[in-house]
């Protein structure tokens, strides 16, 4: 769109202000570390990863505070938060398959940190080529870059700190949601004061089904978790409703009926029964309907996809625009492209040292390179029209891994783990390339309407990968070590995804019957126009998780109806979000409810993850600060309710001062 291309941003192109400076890139390599460990820990708790770009940018702006940042700084800052926590996305999706296929006994943290390291730079540098086409060029709605411009706009002003109330009181709620949840979180796994989930199953009686009477049950659960809560709230109610209805149907409808056919399964009891029917049955259900719907996404952007390519390749042929814009440089094309091909020696190195074939290795090189260029411009669509936190990059790596091993096969590579191995480090690299670009698009489209420049915005990415890559690796091995990946403390639901598929092509270990039956389920939601990968995700989640999802999503619901409520006829801006975002007076009480709503249960999933992966290594250490050994569960439910409560009663209590 043209009228991108003359955006008058916050900060004009004519201004020049302290940007790419030590004291942001140092915040921004932290809060890589910091907010990439807890995305880590999150996305292999819930199967589910959240941006952390408004945190990350709130958190900049706290740490840049004292030593005065200019607003460009704050940017940088969050630059590298966004970084880190996307390249935490692409590892939890695929290393840890490595661990459930059996293809290593313990994360490997060298190998680890190389993935990471590869595929993060490979995404910033694909992404240099595709700012313009996906940002400039399209009217895509980026709408957590949007948020971040907000928060940063209100919170800093012309590169000095504002003293706005608001602004402070914005930043207050965040913390407080993180204190709340980090303080629930470590009362649960840390001290161990109360449990950290209330379930329980019912006994639906004995029916004669093909020739047998067996007893069934239908479990339900809820896990205490602030964090889940908010993001519920985040995604909204119709996202989370899909992600429970996919739990219903997987442990209410499904799970029953396995049990009425076969058994309980000899030596079990009727909860461990139904964990296993889960385990070993219902969650590939999830799997085909997650291959499905990775592939149907994709198939609907193709137009999109095309327009993307078609954009990126002109800005390829004419190399580095003219223009003397600051607004408007990337990094010199000439320079990118001679490291992206640089990068095929150290990919072609990893892979023929896991393979030791040569010349496989040589040719999933090169299809990694090019291939993540496609990955890439898929996942960056994808977040420009849903944002990063439901950004399904997932379906990018299933359709990776599809044809990665499918390309094994055809070289006879299958049925032993070596071919797991590289069929899924090949993947691994691609997804972290492929998140760093949904989730840094996100970012740069803020700095576009602030008035960053893009190129000092791609080196404060490219240091947040080189600082996260290594303790990323350490993160992921200190909480297997600590909850196991793949028990139901630490599901990893996108790396038994990832394992499904790899197993199914390479190894014919696949419970296929149940994979079709997902695939006719997808099938069936695509029919009647039913978002597939929400439903998917909440049949091979664990219930207890879905639930509260669900709940943050029946909240944020009733909020949304008490703000059209309450506020009728105030929607005759005719300003673009883009200029909303950046605006600095008259801002709506409607727009503040929900940025009060957003900081705060970002607060509480930032809160709980940080914690999490605080208490692993104080179990790996070996110190036991347990108060219990059973810990009673109304306690912390109790707890849970009123943290609920809030989620409801913060955003909203201007309202409720007003109706008094």
């Amino acid at each position: 769109m043209s009228s991108r291309g003359d955006f008058k941003s916050f900060i004009p192109a004519t201004t020049s202000l302290p940007e790419l400076t030590a004291k942001a890139l140092l915040v921004g390599a932290l809060l890589a570390i910091v907010l990439g460990s807890a995305n880590a820990y999150f996305g292999l708790y819930a199967g589910m990863t959240v941006s952390a770009a408004i945190p990350g940018a709130v958190m900049a702006f706290a740490l840049l505070k004292p030593l005065k940042g200019t607003i460009l700084e704050v940017n940088i800052g969050m630059m590298g938060a966004a970084a880190g926590t996307a390249l935490a996305a692409g590892v939890i999706f695929t290393i840890p398959a490595m661990v459930l296929l059996e293809a290593w006994e313990e994360i490997h943290y060298l190998e680890t940190t190389i993935v990471a390291a590869l595929g993060g730079i490979l995404g910033v540098l694909w992404m240099v080529t595709l700012r313009r086409a996906l940002i400039i060029k399209t009217d895509l709605p980026f709408p957590e870059g949007v948020a971040v411009a907000a928060v940063l706009t209100t919170t800093v002003c012309d590169g000095k700190t504002s003293k706005k109330e608001n602004s402070y009181v914005r930043g207050i709620w965040l913390l407080i949601g993180a204190i709340l949840g980090a303080l629930l979180k470590f009362g649960q796994v840390g001290i161990k004061a109360f449990h950290g989930k209330l379930e329980g199953i019912i006994n639906i009686g004995k029916y004669n089904i093909v020739g047998g009477e067996n007893e069934s049950f239908v479990y339900g659960g809820l896990a205490i978790s602030p964090a889940l809560l908010g993001v519920g709230w985040i995604i909204g109610p119709r996202i989370a409703s899909f992600v429970f209805i996919g739990g219903m149907i997987g442990w209410a409808i499904i799970t029953p009926l396995i049990l009425l056919a076969t058994g309980i399964q000899t030596g079990l009891d009727p909860m461990d029964g139904i964990l296993y029917v889960w385990e070993n049955y219902v969650r590939f259900i999830g799997v085909g309907a997650m291959v499905v719907g990775g592939l149907w996404t994709i198939f609907k952007l193709r137009n999109n996809l095309a327009d993307g390519i078609r954009e990126a390749i002109v800005g390829i042929k004419s190399g580095q625009s003219s223009t003397k814009k600051r607004t408007d440089q990337d990094l010199n094309f000439k320079y990118v492209f001679i490291l992206i091909g640089i990068l095929t020696i150290p990919v072609f190195l990893l892979y023929a040292w896991i393979s030791n074939n040569w010349v496989v290795s040589g040719v999933m090189a090169v299809f990694a390179i090019l291939f993540a260029f496609i990955a890439s411009a898929i996942a960056g669509y994808m977040a420009g029209l849903v944002g990063s936190s439901n950004n399904p990059t997932s379906g990018v790596t299933v359709s990776v891994l599809l044809l990665t091993s499918l390309i094994l096969f055809g070289f006879g590579l299958s049925g032993n783990v070596g071919a797991y191995g590289v069929a899924l480090l090949i993947a691994a690299v691609i997804a972290c390339c492929a998140a760093i670009s949904g989730d840094v698009l996100q970012s740069m489209t803020a700095g576009q309407m602030i008035g960053a420049t893009p190129y000092k915005q791609q080196l404060a990415e490219l240091v947040g990968i080189i600082a996260a890559a290594p303790v990323l690796a350490l993160v992921v091995q200190a909480l297997h070590k600590a909850y196991v990946i793949g028990s139901t403390e630490l599901p990893a639901p996108q790396a038994f995804l990832m394992s499904g598929v790899v197993r199914g092509v390479l190894g014919g270990e696949m419970a296929w019957p149940f994979v079709v039956a997902g695939m006719v389920l997808a099938f069936i939601l695509i029919l009647i126009d039913v978002p597939v990968l929400p439903v998917a995700i909440g049949i091979y989640l664990p219930f207890t998780l879905a639930t509260p999802i669900f709940c943050g999503g029946i909240i944020r619901h009733i909020t949304n109806r008490k703000i059209k409520k309450h506020y009728k006829s105030n929607d005759n801006e005719q300003a673009s979000e883009w200029e909303l975002a950046i605006k600095q007076t008259e801002v709506k009480p409607k727009e503040r409810i929900i940025r009060t709503g957003l900081l705060f249960t970002a607060g509480l999933i930032a809160g709980e993850a940080l914690t999490g992966v605080i208490v692993a290594f104080i179990i790996i250490s070996g110190l036991s600060i347990a108060i219990f050994k059973i810990p009673p569960v109304i306690p912390g439910l109790l707890i849970w309710l009123f943290i609920a409560f809030l989620v409801y009663y913060i955003p909203l209590r201007e309202i409720f001062n007003r109706d008094k």
